[in-house]
C-alpha cells in the first residue's frame, strides 16, 4: 500500500481519482486501526494532514465552517460559544490523545454509527460539503448517512468540511456506555433549540445501523411546545411531554445486540437520555430569561 502526503488540495483529489480504493486518513484514529488490523487492504491512503486550508475553522452569515482536519480538541475549546452542542460530544470523544487527532471530517469520513459528533449534526442540521476534481456539493447531513458505515460520499470525493448553524438556543449530548470516560457510546442522543423556527432537533447514536433523528419526536416536541405557548411563556414543561417525547425518540431507534448492551437496553436508555437532554435544554431555555429579567430589574 502506498501512503501519500499531498501539500495541496488539488494533488490530494488527484490522487483519490487515480486509483479506486484510494482511502483519506484525516487523524486516522479509526481509520489507520482498520488497517493496521487489516480490515481494509486499499491500494493507497492520502493523508490530509498537511494542506492547510483544511485545518481551519471560519464564522460567516450565522455558520461555523469546520475544516476536515480541524481536532476534537480545537472543537472543544474554540467552539464552545457558537456550537455548544458539537463542543460538548467533542470534549466525550475518547481520551486527550484521541481529541488530538481525531476530527469531524474523519467520522463523517468513516461513518460509524457510535461517533459521538453525528447526532449532534443531525440535531443542529448541519451540511457536508464534499470535493472531488469533478468539483464541489453540499449534502445536508440528514441525507448522509446510508447505512452501516456507508454514505452518499463517492469513492474519489473528500469531506472538506462541516457546516454547522450558529446555536440560538440551548444544545445537549448525552450518552450512555460501560464506565463513566473513554468509552464509545453504547447509546446517544442530541437536542437543540431552534426557537426562531419553533424547532426542536434531535440525533441518535449507536442505536440504529447508521446515525439518525428523531422526527417523529421531534414534530411532537414542537407542536405542544406551539399548542401551550411555551416558546414565548417559557413556562415549565409538563412530565408528560418528557416522557411521551422519550418514548418517541426509543421508537425512532433499530437498536442490535452486542458486546456493549441488548436492543432492549439501548431502547430504555435512548428514552432516558432524550427525556433528560430535553428537560436540560428546556430548564437552561427558561434560565436565561429569567437571567435576562434579574439584569434589567
Amino acid at each position: 500500500m502506498d501512503f501519500l502526503l499531498p501539500d495541496r488540495l488539488d494533488e490530494a483529489l488527484h490522487a483519490m481519482a487515480a486509483r479506486e480504493g484510494t482511502v483519506p486518513v484525516a487523524g486516522g484514529t479509526d481509520v489507520m486501526v482498520r488497517l493496521a488490523r487489516g480490515r481494509e487492504r486499499p491500494p493507497a491512503a492520502v493523508d490530509l494532514t498537511r494542506i492547510p486550508g483544511l485545518a481551519r475553522w471560519e464564522r460567516s452569515a450565522g455558520r461555523v465552517r469546520i475544516g476536515a482536519t480541524v481536532p476534537y480538541t480545537r472543537i472543544a475549546g474554540e467552539l464552545a460559544g457558537p456550537l455548544p452542542g458539537l463542543a460538548v460530544a467533542a470534549r466525550t470523544v475518547g481520551s486527550r490523545q484521541i481529541r488530538n487527532r481525531g476530527t469531524v471530517g474523519g467520522a463523517l469520513g468513516t461513518a460509524s454509527a457510535g461517533g459521538d459528533v453525528h447526532p449532534v449534526l443531525l440535531a443542529c442540521d448541519a451540511e457536508v460539503e464534499l470535493v472531488s476534481a469533478r468539483g464541489t456539493r453540499r449534502v445536508p447531513v440528514r441525507e448522509f448517512y446510508t447505512g452501516p458505515g456507508r454514505t452518499v460520499r463517492a469513492p474519489d470525493e473528500l469531506v472538506r468540511a462541516v457546516l454547522v448553524p450558529e446555536a440560538e438556543g440551548p444544545q445537549s449530548y448525552a450518552k450512555a456506555g460501560r464506565r463513566g470516560a473513554l468509552v464509545v457510546a453504547t447509546c446517544s442522543f442530541a437536542v437543540a433549540l431552534r426557537p426562531s423556527r419553533g424547532r426542536v432537533g434531535t440525533g441518535i447514536g449507536a442505536a440504529a445501523d447508521r446515525p439518525l433523528p428523531a422526527c417523529e419526536a421531534e414534530r411532537f416536541v414542537a407542536g405542544e411546545l406551539a399548542e401551550r405557548r411555551l416558546w414565548r411563556s417559557r413556562g415549565p414543561l409538563p412530565d408528560s411531554v418528557l416522557t411521551r417525547f422519550g418514548e418517541l425518540a426509543a421508537a425512532a431507534a433499530s437498536p442490535a445486540d452486542d458486546v456493549r448492551g441488548s436492543s432492549a437496553y439501548r431502547r430504555h436508555a435512548v428514552a432516558v437520555l432524550a427525556r433528560r437532554a430535553l428537560g436540560w435544554v428546556w430548564d437552561d431555555y427558561r434560565a436565561d430569561r429569567t437571567a435576562k429579567e434579574a439584569a434589567c430589574a
